[in-house]
């Protein structure tokens, strides 16, 4: 039902809120929905860089970084690592352009909630990640010769990662560790079809195709990070992450719905026949493998500079119930490149709030993988973090972090859509001791 040059000239009619959503972008219509989990609200605030590890904040990128070493200077006081939590979430301005139009719209949601537990030489770690996200709601016209056909288009939905990592130090300066990624959600695709007559008015009935995939499946992710003293105040960090290609089983439906609508544009119901989807019923989606490499230099509990190349062999990706749909649209390999940092200067003073205030700065450059009428989808964003210290100085390290991001995706050639987004990311990371010794009996 979808035609060739649907999805792309649909421009613009995203100027519906999606409080709500996680998404507006029209790009979340293809394949499983645009990446939504970028890293922690650290991370993002260096360009999204996961190659930098310390044992005060969670990595959800490698999960060698559960296990990793107190290199800090004293931060818990000589005790070992404390428990950590993590909550974040996300506002998403979002600016829309084509060649004649541009609108904006927004969206808002819950980012990720993360548990990471000290075992001696070992290191756990849970949570939850809304992993992709899918909200939008597009608008295309197509004039005939006689009479004219407008269509809309609207998806919601999107895929979590229910997490368990583990990680081991094999020695003072390298951990390893593997993340078990339980992966669920679902999509829901509708498009409409409005036909009109030679004098403008609209034909009483309109054809609804309903969409709905429901999606579960298991991946794991390999990591591995080095650091070391490579003067008595430089520290060397070197980090490896690897997620082997992984399969999404995917339940389908079709339906198509006979719909009558008022003067105001709401929509009834009338006739739901259910599409009977053969072989397509059940189907399989590829999760491309992912490799990434990061180095980084820095000074402990200082200042720390780092870059990050991530590879994704997303040119295997393909989606057998909706594919035959949206042909003017392929998928070629991703890569990224980022660089950032922070600087805190002064972690022990007492004199000044602000020297104890986390800066952070970055950029990230990303070829996303999506290609749409033979140009490919890109992305660029820089960014500038806050890590505020919150609580007494105790020994144990919480703050409240900040995020702000500016950056722009896709084009405005071939009539596609360029997307202006500014997100503003908050996280609250607490660390607490669950078991400490006694020194005095």
């Amino acid at each position: 039902m979808i035609k060739k040059s649907v999805v792309v000239l649909i421009a613009i009619a995203s100027s519906f809120s999606y409080a709500q959503q996680g998404t507006a972008s029209p790009y979340s219509f293809y394949g499983i929905g645009s990446l939504k989990f970028k890293g922690t609200v650290e991370s993002r605030g260096m360009g999204s860089i996961g190659s930098y590890i310390d044992s005060l904040h969670i990595n959800l990128r490698n999960p060698a970084s559960y296990a990793g070493k107190n290199l800090e200077a004293t931060p818990y006081d000589g005790e070992s690592r404390p428990v950590k939590f993590s909550v974040a979430g996300t506002f998403t301005d979002l600016t829309l352009k084509s060649n004649t139009e541009s609108q904006s719209t927004s969206s808002s949601g819950f980012d990720y909630l993360a548990v990471s537990i000290p075992l001696g030489k070992f290191g756990a770690g849970f949570g939850l990640i809304p992993f992709t996200s899918v909200g939008y709601k597009l608008q295309d016209t197509n004039p005939l010769e006689n009479d004219r056909v407008d269509y809309r288009y609207e998806g919601e939905g999107g895929l979590n990662k229910a997490f368990f990592s583990l990680g081991y130090l094999v020695t003072d300066e390298l951990s390893v560790g593997i993340d078990a990624n339980y992966n669920f959600g679902n999509t829901q695709n509708d498009a409409i079809q409005f036909v009109y007559d030679t004098n403008g008015n609209l034909v009483q009935f309109a054809t609804r195709e309903n969409n709905r995939s429901d999606l579960s499946g298991l991946n794991f992710n390999f990591g591995a990070a080095y650091r070391t003293k490579i003067t008595n105040k430089l520290e060397l960090s070197a980090t490896a992450t690897y997620a082997p290609e992984s399969k999404l089983n995917s339940i389908n439906e079709r339906s198509i719905s006979t719909v009558i609508v008022s003067a105001l544009g709401d929509e009834f119901e009338q006739n739901t026949i259910d599409v009977d989807l053969g072989n397509r019923e059940e189907t399989e989606l590829s999760l491309p493998n992912r490799l990434s490499l990061g180095l980084g230099l820095g000074q402990t509990s200082k200042w720390f500079i780092g870059a990050e190349y991530v590879s994704q062999n997303t040119s295997v990706f393909q989606n057998p119930l909706l594919d035959s749909t949206i042909n003017n649209t392929t998928f070629e390999n991703a890569s990224s490149f980022a660089i950032g940092g922070f600087y805190l200067p002064n972690h022990r003073s007492l004199s000044s709030y602000f020297k104890r205030v986390v800066y952070r700065a970055g950029v990230r450059f990303e070829n996303t993988g999506l290609v749409v009428n033979n140009e490919s989808i890109n992305e660029f964003g820089i960014s500038f973090g806050l890590g505020l210290p919150i609580g007494p100085q105790t020994g144990l390290f919480s703050e409240v972090n900040l995020g702000f991001e500016y950056g722009q995706r896709g084009t405005k050639d071939q009539n596609l859509i360029q997307e202006d987004f500014f997100n503003f990311n908050v996280s609250l990371s607490l660390s607490d001791r669950w078991f400490k010794k006694r020194k005095y009996n």
